[in-house]
């Protein structure tokens, strides 16, 4: 089973998904997607484990979708500062972190893409600390 779409086919998917909630959900989902993109125009759609999922040099976030609540869950949120405390689900692992929001709730816009600049200079900063893998040398 294929985990991962093509950008182009993951932002038609993504539309999909949020025209097919047609209710608070999939406004919120629009709405964080228009935000995500606000915050960093180096964010590239993907759509992994049937999720949105947004990345700048690994993954920044998905955007899953329950009844209650759309959920962005920051794959390196642990690591993240949060300063306005946007992060109110999943505090107990040491890597993730969540925002869970619920019907009627205000997003804080400007903490949000504070968050999103934070995670994608998170994986900046750790891709460009990966040792370069050295070429391999053809046998002749």
């Amino acid at each position: 089973m294929k985990t991962s779409a093509p950008q182009e086919a993951a932002s038609g998917l993504i539309d999909d998904k949020i025209k097919e909630l047609r209710d608070w959900r999939g406004k919120t989902l629009a709405t964080v997607r228009d935000i995500i993109h606000q915050a960093d125009s180096g964010i590239v759609e993907e759509w992994k484990w049937g999720t949105p999922v947004w990345s700048h040099d690994g993954i920044i976030c998905t955007g899953e979708t329950y009844k209650s609540a759309v959920k962005l869950t920051f794959a390196k949120g642990a690591h993240l500062k949060d300063p306005k405390r946007l992060f109110n689900s999943s505090l107990e692992g040491n890597t993730r972190r969540a925002i869970d929001i619920r019907e009627g709730e205000k997003i804080n816009e400007a903490a949000l893409k504070d968050l999103i600049r934070a995670a994608g200079a998170l994986n900046v900063k750790d891709q460009a600390a990966k040792p370069k893998r050295a070429a391999k040398k053809r046998a002749r």
